[in-house]
């Protein structure tokens, strides 16, 4: 049987969330005139919390103000790359994804980030498969900042590796599938996996890993 191990990424693998960082890096190292858009970026993400704005809408509005409208993809991968490389993450992390591939699972990191730089994150970590937000491209191949389908986010995290498995012609009596996350709203996989570890959970999820019988893990 195919042995396949999914790490969510954001404070799974790394020690804190990418998407407002990555913003920062990428204004400041190859948009510094969009540094003075960071407050009007902050105001946005303020409307998250008080439900004034989608998460995916939340991504797309930031997206114009600190990369822009239609980027070169060669310039964000620059930035991915050099945004990877300054990631702090989580030794233990790392070793059970080391442990998982001795055993013999494929590793796959499936996140809400953008493709474009979980990519360069998952090449760091040596995963195999990435799974994550896509983004709209123009004719030309610029990336806009628009996403491409849903937001990899709960429900929608589930659907897009179960699309995946079955594009690989993989059904799900034949494969062994352990998933690791940190939040509760990927409760969805959790329950879809044969094992579920929740890492470093906060309350919620702690209190639903213990009545679901989830492994918790504290790295």
């Amino acid at each position: 049987m195919k042995r396949i191990a999914i790490y969510d990424m954001d404070k799974t693998i790394t020690r804190a969330p990418t998407w407002t960082r990555f913003l920062i890096h990428y204004a400041r190292h190859h948009a510094p005139h969009r540094l003075p858009l960071l407050p009007a970026a902050g105001a946005l993400a303020l409307g998250y919390p008080l439900r004034l704005i989608r998460r995916g809408a939340l991504k797309q509005a930031t997206h114009r103000l600190l990369i822009g409208a239609r980027t070169p993809t060669e310039r964000l991968a620059r930035a991915a790359t050099s945004f990877a490389r300054r990631e702090r993450l989580f030794p233990a992390a790392l070793a059970q994804i080391a442990a998982d591939r001795a055993a013999g699972y494929a590793i796959v990191i499936a996140t809400a980030s953008p493709r474009f730089y979980a990519e360069a994150i998952a090449a760091a970590v040596g995963a195999d498969t990435v799974i994550a937000t896509e983004t709209a491209h123009d004719a030309a191949g610029r990336v806009l900042p628009r996403l491409a389908g849903d937001n990899c986010y709960g429900a929608a995290k589930l659907t897009r590796i179960t699309e995946w498995l079955a594009s690989a012609g993989t059904a799900r009596d034949a494969v062994q599938v352990r998933f690791y996350s940190d939040h509760i709203s990927d409760a969805p996989t959790l329950d879809w996996a044969d094992e579920a570890f929740v890492v470093n959970p906060g309350p919620a999820l702690a209190r639903l890993a213990d009545e679901r019988g989830w492994t918790d893990l504290r790295w």
